[in-house]
């Protein structure tokens, strides 16, 4: 007997997926290429998100700092100084806050807010690609593009206007190896 192909997926049912997960933590690893430097530069730590609007990312290497958010408030700390600051102030950063935001929390109104969307794939494995709409976006970041497997997301690649390009590989902790 032959197995049935999977069916595609389309943006409804892929925020569907994504938002059954109301909370979650990965490690990460992040290659960063930059116009002018001879080498890629490398980051690792820690990502969380609860859902319907906090995210952190702790970097630990190769220096600590942090970037969390919460609602509208983006909270920054590097070498011992923090900044908060209104997300919306920012719409540059607010979008590309709202592109990872946006699809662990499963919101599509968001991503439709400053991205064109395109989905590819099935609900085992999915490629979301994100394309900002408002010129002053595009001036900064040619795209988004975002891997997943199932309700969890895998990878995340920046592409900027200058050719500049961030990957980050991602990689689910299960409950199990969660920390008290």
């Amino acid at each position: 007997m032959l197995a049935m192909p999977a069916l595609a997926l389309d943006l409804a049912e892929l925020m569907t997926l994504l938002a059954q997960v109301r909370s979650g933590e990965a490690r990460f690893t992040e290659q960063r290429t930059v116009q002018g430097l001879d080498a890629p530069l490398f980051s690792s730590g820690t990502l969380s998100f609860a859902a319907p609007d906090r995210f952190a990312r702790h970097t630990l290497k190769p220096r600590p700092e942090s970037m969390v958010v919460e609602g509208n408030m983006v909270t920054l700390t590097r070498s011992g100084r923090t900044r908060t600051v209104v997300l919306d102030a920012i719409p540059e950063v607010e979008a590309i806050v709202e592109a990872v935001r946006g699809t662990l929390t499963g919101n599509a109104g968001s991503l439709q807010q400053h991205f064109r969307t395109a989905v590819a794939g099935n609900a085992e494995q999915w490629t979301l690609e994100l394309r900002p709409i408002e010129p002053r976006l595009q001036v900064l970041l040619a795209s988004v593009h975002i891997v997943g497997r199932g309700s969890l997301l895998r990878s995340v690649e920046m592409r900027m206007a200058d050719g500049d390009r961030s990957l980050m590989q991602v990689e689910p902790v299960a409950p199990a190896a969660r920390k008290p």
